[in-house]
């Protein structure tokens, strides 16, 4: 919200500074965002006559002129301007002056042997636009010598401060003269709109049939002459970044920041029936003020004459009906409208206007009909005519709410003592009238303008009553209280803070840590997607579908990290970025219901490995995902020995070039893989891409291990080479399992260092050659118990996968 310091001033009555107001407003709630102060910028440019302009003798492109500064000096500037003639007028800036667009501070000095004084500006070197092909050229009654701020009307401080979502009132400069009224910042000036007497029956009327529209006024006007809008409301509007486009568009505008009260105005000529009507969209498409297309849907409520939908009601008119300079009748409409229903609307087609930023957040309902007489009597100040009745459709509603407040819950629950009569004079001056005081409590009746803000039920509402006293007292004065002394189960003084970090989060930490050390790099993506991509995924049900999202393309839980990560890679890879290694630690949804979310880590590698003269590139494989996944599982203390792969990955990996991480056969860690080709389709994204995800909060607790070094062990072990010949369909795990499981007491490991396949071993057959490891522990082995424990390793791996030993 933007208004400037004499736009306030309007509405208070003050002398406070501009230092001043701005820490009240943080103070009060109104959190100050920034200030604009173009007067303390261009305080020392004046305005100048050029009382003469003559080429330079020693430049072709730079006169030498005359200038009148206003303070009986003619000064000598040198200038290169296209436009520096006899007889304009400018603005100038003297010796010492500060130029805000070329970032030097002026000095006076010799040009090409000619003295020059002082400088004639640019809109650009004044820090005012792009225009820097000329010196600016002011009119003939521009006054010699004067401020040139102060007479451009730039010496006016704007002010921008963060509105929240239950503050609709303060999306309003009288609200926030109220506001500075009540925290003693001067006094609120009186404003009433009275009655515009009517000069005839006006050919337009209203019907409401929705509920989204329960009231609205409109007034017809006749013998209009629009035309652009005198300085005063043009300057107004230009200084908080609104374009003024002609007299009754400008009236509205002004309204919606002034009152919070937003309005529109058709050009009745080009309305047909003689009735405009509050109803629900037909699917009808219009083109709407902002330019776009708008179809309105059965959802949506429009205004509508006998030709059709209009206009998007409380979010932004259409262009059909607009006003323009030839316009010489107009209808005012002044409506009030269900919040939820504009914000859905808003939300659904994504258009975002002043209007709906007001209307969903409440305005005033209690205003209706003084803004009505308000923009009614500057409509004919501004253009003439004559207006007719007010007419209406819907009913005023019920703005009669009470709360109460009980004294001691001002620092019971608030933490500030605010003494009784100070806390009634404060609700007083924000405009709550008291309805029944004892020492205890108060009640009052809430103001129309924050009916729609303050809590309900009524006990609700005492917390809202709080915030008001406390905010207004000043929220810097509510006292800092120190936490609580932490104590044990026991009740006893705790000396050391409990672990703030979880066993979830010290999993989540040392994940991170390990994908980070083997090269991937860490992205933060929305919990959310589109519902399309999730279904590639398998999400994007009904219960994992938002009813609000934040974007028409964030409309679904994510059911997996992996989608997210895919879409980053297909972004760098449009933008020349083929390799992506990637990873990501947060949550995904199994369901829309509590409980129904985990923890995930997922990692992602797309994209050739860079070129390198002692290897080839290539891309990455399901082993690479395996890789990293194991490498997660491992630092988390997993033993790996444990750890099955089974080939029932998600459809949306490439069946046989994936797999799923069991610890034994119902606990599920994880799945890797490559995914499928479908899905890289879907997505845009060129092949092969590797990806893992593990559910951490799967991962089971690692064993506490007994401190002090392992003892080494004090005999060599030795290897021996195996080569078993197995069906095609026999994973090579398997085989490392069982020769692993044949004697846990002297095989240290099994490794697989080779696979072939040929005519040799025959069609369908694999040999799969492994390396065991075996490690003596209480004395060195006999050839006869080597071999003992090379036939348990044949019988195991022969029983377990019908595996025959390669001769």
């Amino acid at each position: 919200m933007k208004f400037t310091l004499s736009w306030l001033k309007t509405h208070l009555d003050t002398e406070a500074t501009l230092e001043r107001i701005v820490a009240t407003l943080s103070q009060i709630g109104l959190e100050v965002e920034g200030v604009e102060d173009r007067g303390a910028t261009l305080g020392a440019f004046r305005i100048a006559h050029v009382v003469e302009a003559k080429p330079h003798p020693n430049a072709d492109r730079l006169r030498v002129c005359r200038v009148d500064a206003g303070d009986g000096r003619i000064l000598n500037v040198v200038c290169g301007a296209p436009n520096a003639r006899s007889g304009i007028k400018g603005v100038l800036a003297l010796p010492g002056a500060f130029i805000p667009g070329t970032g030097i501070t002026l000095k006076a000095g010799r040009i090409r042997g000619e003295a020059s004084e002082a400088m004639l500006l640019s809109a650009r070197e004044m820090g005012l636009g792009d225009d820097h092909e000329g010196i600016i050229e002011l009119p003939d009654n521009a006054p010699v010598g004067e401020s040139y701020a102060a007479w451009a009307g730039l010496d006016d401080p704007v002010i921008e401060i963060a509105v929240t979502p239950n503050r609709g009132d303060a999306l309003a400069v009288r609200g926030i003269a109220r506001d500075l009224a009540a925290a003693g910042l001067g006094t609120l000036r009186p404003w009433r709109a009275g009655p515009v007497p009517a000069s005839y029956q006006s050919p337009i009327r209203w019907e409401t049939e929705t509920p989204a529209c329960p009231w609205v006024l409109g007034r017809h006007f006749r013998g209009l002459r629009n035309g652009p809008s005198p300085e005063w409301l043009r300057r107004r509007l230009e200084s908080i970044g609104l374009r003024p486009i002609s007299a009754l568009v400008d009236v509205t505008n002004f309204f919606t920041f002034d009152l919070g009260r937003p309005l529109h105005v058709f050009d009745a000529a080009k309305l047909e029936g003689g009735v405009l009507a509050m109803r629900q969209g037909r699917g009808e498409a219009f083109l709407g003020l902002h330019g776009k297309e708008v179809t309105a849907g059965e959802a949506d409520t429009v205004i509508a004459d006998a030709s059709g939908a209009l206009a998007l009601a409380g979010i932004v008119g259409g262009e059909s009906t607009g006003c323009s300079e030839g316009t010489t009748e107009a209808f005012l409409e002044v409506a009030l409208f269900d919040p939820v229903a504009i914000a859905e609307t808003g939300r659904r087609l994504g258009i975002q206007t002043e209007a709906r930023y007001r209307f969903e957040r409440g305005i005033d309902p209690g205003l209706m009909r003084e803004a009505t007489e308000a923009a009614t009597r500057m409509i004919l100040d501004l253009c003439g005519g004559e207006a007719s009745e007010v007419v209406e459709a819907g009913r005023e509603p019920d703005m009669q709410r009470t709360a109460t407040l009980r004294f001691s819950r001002l620092a019971s629950f608030g933490g500030h003592d605010v003494p009784p009569d100070e806390a009634v004079a404060i609700l007083d001056r924000l405009g709550f009238r008291c309805l029944a005081r004892d020492a205890e409590r108060i009640t009052v009746a809430i103001p129309s303008w924050r009916n729609d803000c303050l809590g309900e039920p009524d006990p609700q509402a005492e917390y809202d009553l709080i915030e008001e006293v406390l905010r207004i007292k000043g929220l810097d004065a509510i006292p800092a209280v120190p936490m609580p002394p932490l104590t044990d189960d026991s009740g006893r003084p705790r000396v050391v803070p409990p672990v703030a970090v979880t066993p979830a989060m010290g999993r989540a930490i040392l994940a991170r840590r390990v994908l980070a050390g083997r090269g991937l790099v860490e992205a933060v993506t929305f919990s959310f997607m589109a519902r399309d991509v999730a279904a590639l995924f398998g999400g994007g049900d009904a219960a994992r579908c938002l009813a609000n999202p934040i974007a028409s393309d964030l409309d679904a839980l994510r059911p997996s990290i992996i989608p997210n990560l895919a879409l980053a890679a297909a972004r760098n890879a449009a933008r020349g970025i083929a390799e992506a290694v990637l990873f990501e630690i947060g949550p995904v949804f199994s369901g829309g219901e509590p409980g129904e979310q985990t923890l995930a880590a997922a990692g992602l590698r797309s994209g050739p490995s860079p070129r390198h003269w002692a290897q080839p590139s290539r891309g990455p494989d399901a082993l690479d995902a395996k890789a990293d996944a194991l490498a997660v599982l491992s630092a988390l203390g997993v033993n790996l020995d444990a750890v099955q792969v089974t080939a029932d990955a998600p459809a949306w990996f490439h069946p046989g070039r994936s797999g799923t991480l069991r610890f034994g056969p119902k606990q599920v860690l994880g799945t890797f893989g490559e995914l499928h080709p479908r899905v890289l389709a879907a997505l845009d994204l060129e092949g092969p891409v590797a990806a893992f995800e593990l559910n951490l909060l799967a991962v089971p607790q690692p064993k506490r291990r007994r401190r002090g070094n392992p003892a080494l062990p004090a005999f060599q072990p030795l290897t021996r080479d195996f080569a078993f010949v197995v069906a095609e369909d026999v994973p090579a795990e398997a085989v490392l399992r069982a020769a692993k499981g044949a004697d846990r007491t002297l095989i240290e490991s099994v490794s697989l260092f080779d696979v072939y396949r040929g005519e040799a071993i025959g069609a369908r057959r694999k040999s799969l050659a492994i390396a065991v490891t075996i490690q003596p522990r209480e004395r060195t082995l006999t050839d006869a118990e080597i071999e003992a424990v090379a036939q348990k390793v044949i019988g195991a791996v022969a029983a377990a996968t019908g595996a025959v030993l390669r001769g």
